[in-house]
């Protein structure tokens, strides 16, 4: 084999190598499920003692939150605990960008705020990410940045399942019209739920 034949040979390896890896990182997402599913949160804005993870203060809430104390009455869950302030649906933006299950926002007694999604299922794709809108139902990248505002909360967790989102101090949720999975490289929407 000659010298010219072995050098094309090797730049096309290394051409090729990044490129699968590119198409591997966009195509792949389409044929593989994320799941995520989180328990309504008891500890979201919970100090966290030294020597303590997350998970074992949010498992002493929970068990907390079943013992009863001073009466044989029993304790409201924190989901009860807690006030809806606003709630939806997300919809198919076509046929290739698909969503369904609830996005509700919720106050914690505490006061902090999060955003719950219950039974999702939307079709995955590469950097999703979750983003509060104030256009009622953005349908595309456009409707996102013509004027109307959105703060971005989170990279999504996973398309199916049930997740908790973090909604940031001061935050005014009157101001917006809809939850968004968004893909970021593209800027793509692939589903929304319009807040009532």
């Amino acid at each position: 084999m000659s010298t010219r034949k072995k050098a094309l040979i090797a730049a096309a390896v290394v051409v090729m190598i990044p490129v699968g890896a590119l198409a591997w990182w966009l195509g792949s997402p389409l044929f593989i499920d994320n799941e995520v599913n989180e328990e309504f949160p008891m500890s979201a804005n919970a100090l966290v003692p030294d020597g303590m993870s997350r998970a074992e203060v949010e498992a002493e809430m929970e068990t907390a939150a079943e013992t009863t104390a001073t009466s044989d009455e029993e304790m409201p869950t924190e989901m009860e605990a807690a006030t809806a302030l606003a709630n939806g649906e997300f919809v198919d933006i076509d046929r290739l960008h698909q969503g369904s299950g609830s996005a509700t926002i919720y106050e914690l007694a505490d006061g902090t705020r999060v955003l719950r999604f219950v039974n999702l299922d939307v079709t995955n794709g590469p950097d999703l990410r979750v983003l509060l809108a104030e256009h009622a139902e953005p349908r595309s990248g456009d409707d996102l940045n013509s004027g109307a505002g959105y703060i971005e909360l989170d990279r999504l967790k996973g398309n199916k399942g049930n997740q908790n989102y973090e909604i940031p101090d001061g935050v005014d949720i009157a101001s917006f019209g809809s939850v968004v999975i968004y893909c970021d490289p593209f800027h793509v929407v692939f589903s929304y739920a319009t807040l009532g």
